[in-house]
C-alpha cells in the first residue's frame, strides 16, 4: 500500500547520512523527480525516501544546499555561485550528473 506524497523526502548517503529535504527542492534533480514520481511504483515514490549508495554523507549534504540553492533563485538574475571546497569538486560533479541536476 502506497504512502500518500509528503511535504518532505528522505534522502539517504552511502554512510547512512539522512538529509530531509523539501519535496520541491528534491525534485529539482531530474533523477530524484522521476524516483519520486506516484505513477512510476518505484519503492523511493511510496516511501518517500531515497538511498544514493554512490554518494557519501559530505556530498549528499552539498547537493542538498544545491537543491535548496537552485530553488531560491531558479527565476533570478545574477545570481551568485555556491560555495563549493575544492576537494569536493570533482565528487559533486560526478554526483551532479548522476542526478541530472
Amino acid at each position: 500500500m502506497a504512502k500518500h506524497q509528503t511535504e518532505y523526502v528522505t534522502l539517504v548517503s552511502s554512510d547512512g547520512f539522512e538529509f530531509k529535504v523539501t519535496r520541491s527542492a528534491a525534485c529539482v534533480a531530474g533523477a530524484i523527480k522521476r524516483m519520486l514520481d506516484p505513477s512510476s511504483n518505484f519503492k523511493e515514490a511510496v516511501e518517500n525516501r531515497c538511498v544514493f549508495e554512490n554518494i557519501n554523507g559530505v556530498v549528499l549534504e552539498k547537493v542538498c544546499e544545491y537543491l535548496y540553492f537552485n530553488e531560491k533563485h531558479r527565476d533570478s538574475k545574477d545570481v551568485p555561485d555556491p560555495d563549493i571546497p575544492p576537494e569536493l569538486c570533482l565528487e559533486l560533479l560526478m554526483a551532479a550528473d548522476y542526478l541530472d541536476v
